[in-house]
């Protein structure tokens, strides 16, 4: 019987197109499925905790991986990964977990944050939104507060998902400011394709005063894609958290 595993891993998403294989493209998922196949002498196929589309980072990210054979020790096996693998990936530690645990499948929640700064940056280039107009923080966090109030957001959601339904029991929703760069931060039990920079993009258009509070609940209950504001850019979307049950992350 095959032993499963966790690794625990944070990347820069810049050059890559996403966690998930497509053809023709360099994603998170093939980069480390081929450096486990390399140095355990073995296929391996991970299976992560989501998917993020291209551009998009991740400061926690969760894969699992099963194994036939005897591991060689957890510690060198990770430090030899990451000798291998690009610098824009850096894996945290691997560590066993029961044949049922399913990264994607048993978490409980996920956290990202969404990043943006008001002025040019140098060291914010495909990390930051960089987005000069003044914004109402306050009116945002008011639209922020208006999202825990539902559960259906497909007004939010990328079409033609194949997702079986939209809703999803969001937690928390708040915009930070420090200086000239703003934060958004949002937990839920799940996302839809594309639902944060969505969101992001919506209270955006709220802080600068082009729909107002009843407009945004006029859109949320319309679950029309087409109502709701501009996806925002990738790069400043962070997955930040993921949470499991008590007693499969030590």
């Amino acid at each position: 019987m095959a032993n499963r595993y966790f690794i625990e891993l944070s990347y820069d998403g810049s050059d890559f197109h996403g966690w998930q294989i497509q053809p023709n493209a360099k994603t998170i998922q093939e980069t480390l499925n081929s450096a486990l196949s390399t140095i355990l002498r073995t296929e391996i196929y991970t299976v992560g905790c989501g998917r993020t589309d291209t551009g998009v980072h991740a400061t926690q990210f969760f894969a699992h991986f099963d194994l036939e054979m005897e591991a060689p020790p957890l510690e060198d096996l990770c430090y030899r990964c990451n000798r291998l693998l690009p610098e824009s990936i850096a894996l945290r530690r691997i560590f066993p977990v029961a044949t049922d645990a399913h990264t994607r499948f048993t978490a409980t929640s996920r956290s990202y944050a969404y990043l943006i700064t008001q002025q040019k940056d140098p060291f914010a280039v495909l990390r930051k939104w960089e987005l000069r107009e003044a914004l109402n923080l306050e009116r945002m966090n008011e639209g922020a507060d208006i999202l825990t109030q539902y559960q259906d957001f497909s007004c939010f959601s990328k079409a033609n998902t194949q997702t079986e339904t939209n809703l999803c029991d969001l937690t928390f929703a708040q915009w930070t400011q420090d200086g000239t760069d703003l934060k958004f931060e949002v937990t839920a039990n799940r996302f839809l394709r594309n639902m944060v920079r969505a969101i992001v993009g919506t209270l955006v258009d709220l802080g600068r005063g082009t729909i107002d509070t009843d407009a945004l609940h006029k859109i949320i209950a319309s679950k029309d894609r087409s109502e709701a504001g501009l996806s925002v850019p990738a790069h400043g979307l962070y997955l930040t958290h993921i949470t499991y049950p008590e007693g499969i992350i030590s």
